[in-house]
């Protein structure tokens, strides 16, 4: 069946489908690494080059001199993205968007009809899902956000409620950085702020909006990731569970996931929030490293970010902070008292 220009799908239509079929993003490879549908595969009409000189072409000439640049173009690896999107498709239909819903994926769909592959082109394109996903994640929901000092096992007691049946998302691992200054240690490069919003929306869309969903009390940005700005609103206005528990009894878990990195790249990060601690700690935090004292190092900086952090929660309103205290840093226990608090929540 050869592709028919209007042949196309709503958003809603498109992700339904999506669940089964291959996605094929016909973009170039820099839009599509700014941000694209999790899932989806780059085949690219253009690559970054070749766009700009149509883009130019567009702009100067006019859209049949910018088509037939494209052709130009385009038209020597043809064979190449048919081959492509034949091992993906392996019979069945694919799902093609480009930014808008325009020429590009028209072009890849009626390129793909012709060996007989089943297209069905996403009407708006990426921008139309963009705009669908951002008014999915600004409804309000109802959540129950974990906070607690730096090194109090939230992450670890999310993870446990996971196991327990609850609806946990864990931004941190989607935005892959741990929040603080020490965050991007050991983690993968993160995310665009459009990507990780695009994430976001995969897990969300997984959770009933019936039960409550479990967050951890994050800033607006997590590194260089920013939380939609409607999200983080709808999470400041939930109730806030904050496990408090004293620095000697946080230190171990942090020792130990920290002291195994080599000091040059601990004195880097901690170089990083030097005007926050003030010279005198910062001298402090960095001796202790260069000795090999990463307890005291790390007491140093929990005191910097213990104060922020109390210092954010009185931001918040009174009622809607539940507060557990714990003299273990053992996650079932303390995960138990978290559920316990949670259970004492005024709707």
């Amino acid at each position: 069946m050869i592709y028919l220009p209007g042949n196309k799908i709503d958003i809603s239509t498109f992700l339904d489908l999506a669940e089964k079929s291959p996605v094929i993003d016909v973009r170039s490879p820099s839009e599509y690494n700014s941000g694209h549908i999790p899932g989806a595969i780059n085949i690219p009409l253009f690559d970054d080059r070749e766009r700009e000189a149509v883009g130019i072409k567009y702009k100067k000439r006019g859209r049949e001199k910018a088509i037939i640049e494209g052709l130009k173009l385009s038209g020597p690896s043809m064979h190449v993205k048919l081959e492509k999107a034949l091992k993906i498709s392996k019979g069945d239909a694919l799902l093609i968007h480009c930014w808008r819903g325009g020429m590009r994926s028209e072009a890849m769909a009626w390129l793909f009809s012709l060996a007989g592959i089943e297209t069905k082109v996403l009407e708006g394109g990426y921008k139309a899902y963009r705009h669908f996903i951002l008014c999915y994640l600004s409804v309000k929901r109802n959540m129950i956000i974990l906070g607690g000092l730096t090194g109090s096992g939230k992450t670890q007691i999310l993870d446990y409620l996971k196991r327990e049946g609850h609806q946990v998302i864990d931004l941190e691992k989607l935005a892959r950085h741990k929040g603080s200054a020490f965050g991007s240690l050991g983690q993968l490069p993160q995310p665009t702020t459009e990507h990780f919003a695009n994430l976001l929306f995969e897990e969300l869309k997984q959770n009933s909006p019936d039960q409550p969903l479990w967050l951890e009390d994050e800033s607006r940005n997590i590194g260089n990731v920013f939380m939609p700005e409607e999200f983080y609103l709808n999470m400041q206005q939930n109730p806030v569970v904050v496990l408090l528990m004293d620095i000697k009894t946080r230190l171990p878990r942090l020792i130990g996931e920290y002291s195994c990195y080599s000091s040059d790249v601990l004195l880097s990060t901690i170089m990083k929030i030097s005007r926050r601690l003030g010279g005198d700690r910062t001298k402090e935090a960095t001796e202790a490293v260069r000795s090999g004292d990463y307890a005291k190092a790390i007491e140093i900086t929990l005191q910097y970010y213990d104060k922020t952090y109390l210092f954010g929660l009185g931001n918040k309103q009174r009622e809607n902070v539940y507060y557990v205290k714990t003299s273990t840093d053992d996650i079932e226990t303390n995960a138990r008292l978290v559920i316990e608090a949670a259970g004492r929540i005024k709707r």
